[in-house]
């Protein structure tokens, strides 16, 4: 038997999950070229002042390499049309159909092979060149005042930030979904959805660890950490998002329907870390402190940067009510607190490997 220091063995396993940063910076080159081609003059929204930004894991530092090498990658994009789009004028459907045409054309002027799907919320864009992606492309424009306002007491009653509260609440956004009773009419009801405003809540939760983020950025020679992209920060908090949903994906690979989502994951675990400086000790806390984050009544796990909106409302959705979701989540956690509690007390370097590709979990 081998001994292998923990250290050691987290920094391994992260290096196998984690994305180079040339994963990251071609992601970046794809959407740049999606938001030029969408502002170029030719288009049908260049007078739209159109913007196309990141979100997800992408936008958080928190993706992980696909379990199978088949696999895609998950690129989720917002594409936000900040003028010339109004509810009074147009619905949801046409606001979709705007921008849909314009991914479509850039479709065909790059040669992509796919046809553009549509899906409930977004524009799904295949890409496959050296690395294959699909592109969530979801159309949106500011919210208003109203649901600005609403966004910034919401945040302030629940972070006590006034600044956090103002930043996240100007970047409120209204996006388009098919299953929406009026998406087709002209009206003023769109959902709301805020994925600038909950990577700021994120990043806001990172900084908790000022030390390493100080010292991060002055490896890297930045004036301050904001100057470096997001997933550049590798703060304990996204290498433990990024084990703790490999742990779902291998344990959910047969049943993907009825995994714990990301979203889920992430929120919990971003609550739940207190700034710890290492790996070990940041996951340990966490695996201990997420499940007292889910709330006993609606909503069960409240998105941090809207309140009302509940990201495990399907739990007990009756369509979904097969799947067993919040069942799941209860086992998963389980399992994954048991799993690395093994994981932090063996000393066997070949069952440690073994976690590290998820054969053993």
């Amino acid at each position: 038997m081998r001994t292998v220091s923990k250290q050691a063995v987290f920094e391994s396993m992260i290096e196998i999950l984690d994305l180079p940063d040339s994963t990251y910076q071609k992601a970046k080159e794809r959407y740049d070229d999606i938001g030029e081609w969408i502002g170029r003059s030719e288009s049908v929204c260049a007078e739209c002042d159109p913007h196309v930004f990141p979100q997800g894991s992408f936008r958080l530092g928190t993706a992980i390499r696909p379990l199978s090498e088949k696999e895609e990658y998950d690129l989720d994009l917002a594409c936000k049309l900040k003028e010339g789009v109004s509810k009074d004028r147009q619905s949801q459907e046409d606001l979709k159909a705007i921008v849909g045409q314009e991914i479509k054309a850039y479709r065909n002027a790059r040669g992509v092979k796919e046809e553009v799907s549509s899906k409930h919320r977004c524009w799904r864009l295949e890409y496959a060149d050296a690395l294959s992606f699909h592109m969530d492309i979801v159309p949106c424009i500011p919210a208003n005042d109203a649901r600005r306002r609403h966004v910034h007491d919401a945040v302030l009653l629940e972070s006590k930030s006034e600044i956090l509260a103002r930043d996240v609440s100007c970047l409120t956004i209204e996006i388009t979904d098919d299953r929406h009773p009026e998406y087709s009419t002209i009206s003023d009801n769109w959902n709301i959805s805020n994925p600038q405003g909950y990577a700021l809540w994120f990043e806001s939760r990172m900084k908790l660890a000022r030390k390493l983020l100080h010292e991060r950025a002055f490896q890297t020679k930045a004036a301050t950490i904001d100057e470096l992209p997001t997933y550049a920060w590798k703060t304990p908090l996204q290498r433990c998002i990024q084990l703790l949903k490999r742990h779902r994906d291998v344990m959910f690979e047969n049943t993907e329907d009825g995994k714990p989502i990301s979203i889920i994951i992430t929120t919990l675990a971003a609550r739940a870390y207190q700034g710890e400086s290492d790996i070990q000790t940041a996951l340990k806390n966490i695996l201990a402190g997420m499940g007292r984050m889910v709330n006993q009544h609606v909503p069960r796990v409240p998105n941090p940067v809207d309140p009302s909106e509940d990201f495990a409302d399907r739990w007990h959705m009756v369509k979904y009510s097969t799947l067993n979701l919040e069942g799941n989540f209860w086992d998963w956690l389980q399992q994954v607190q048991a799993d690395f509690e093994i994981l932090t007390t063996a000393n066997d370097a070949e069952f440690l490997l073994l976690i590290m590709h998820g054969k053993d979990l």
